[in-house]
């Protein structure tokens, strides 16, 4: 995995490339060869994207994944700026993810493509769990799934029609 720092417009956002991977497509003349990149990009402060691109040239997939990406952020609520508000379970394809949160100090307990996601979310303390299938763009998606599915004491509280105080007992 190779993390670069951004340039373009939004200078804040960090991207890791998860995979490169040759793809090869026969046809009647012969094989045609071309490169499929994944890349997460993140700000460390809420907020991240998955992305993949595709392309003759190695730089040129990385370049459209980027791209991808950063159509596809999203915002993910933090509790303390460290963790998550809750556990949730993320599906995608046959991989199943499931991130848990966990006290200060415990670190990022994942691996693999859900390290990256949850790193440049900017979560600090959770605990994960990789199930079922090992793909390295289904797990990351997984991962995703189950972040934006996280919901805040605050929303939980205006739907049922409470204040935080009673949610959080």
């Amino acid at each position: 995995m190779k993390k670069r720092a951004q340039e373009g417009k939004d200078k804040a956002l960090e991207e890791l490339v998860i995979e490169i991977k040759s793809v090869v497509k026969v046809n009647k003349g012969g094989r045609q060869r071309r490169f499929s990149a994944i890349v997460v990009v993140g700000d460390h402060k809420g907020r991240v994207g998955l992305g993949i691109g595709k392309a003759n040239e190695v730089p040129d997939a990385i370049k459209k994944a980027i791209q991808d990406a950063n159509k596809n952020l999203v915002r993910i609520p933090l509790i303390d700026g460290r963790t998550v508000a809750h556990e949730a379970v993320g599906t995608s394809g046959a991989a199943r993810v499931i991130i848990k949160p966990a006290a200060a100090g415990t670190g990022v307990i994942a691996g693999g493509s859900v390290r990256a996601v949850l790193e440049l979310a900017g979560v600090r303390d959770i605990v994960s769990k990789s199930l079922g299938a090992r793909t390295k763009l289904n797990m990351a998606r997984a991962a995703l799934n189950a972040l934006t599915s996280i919901k805040t004491p605050e929303e939980v509280a205006r739907l049922r029609g409470k204040t935080v105080e009673e949610i959080l007992g």
